[in-house]
C-alpha cells in the first residue's frame, strides 16, 4: 500500500509556472510507474505526465515543451514542473501510481490559472 501526498498548487496568471510535489509513503524505487492526471471543472480525468522506473516519460501532447515529471528517489517523492501555465491548464491535479496491479491516489491540489 502506499499514500500519497500532492502539494503545491495555487493560483498563479498565464505564463506563470508552478511546481507540483507528490510525497509517497513508502520508497518509489520499486513503484513501476508514476504520474499526474488532473480534472477540470465538468471534464473526465485525463493523463497529463507518466515516468516508468526505466526513465522513460510520456506527455499529453497539450504540455508537452511546458511540463517536466522527475521523481527524487531519496525523497520519495515526484515533481511536475509546469511552465508557460495558460488558463487551460487549470484543474485539480493528482498523483497516481502503480503498485503490483493496484492503483493509489492522492486527494488532489487544485491550480487555477487566471489573470
Amino acid at each position: 500500500q502506499v499514500q500519497l501526498v500532492e502539494s503545491g498548487g495555487g493560483l498563479v496568471q498565464p505564463g506563470g509556472s508552478l511546481r507540483l510535489s507528490c510525497a509517497a509513503s513508502r520508497s518509489i524505487s520499486s513503484i513501476n510507474t508514476m504520474a499526474w492526471y488532473r480534472q477540470a471543472p465538468g471534464k473526465e480525468r485525463e493523463l497529463v505526465a507518466r515516468i516508468f522506473t526505466d526513465r522513460s516519460l510520456y506527455y499529453v501532447d497539450s504540455v508537452k515543451g511546458r511540463f517536466t515529471i522527475s521523481r527524487d528517489y531519496a525523497k520519495n517523492t515526484v515533481f511536475l514542473q509546469m511552465n508557460s501555465l495558460k488558463p487551460e491548464d487549470t484543474a485539480v491535479y493528482y498523483c497516481q501510481s502503480t503498485v503490483n496491479s493496484i492503483t493509489y491516489w492522492g486527494n488532489g491540489t487544485p491550480v487555477t490559472v487566471s489573470s
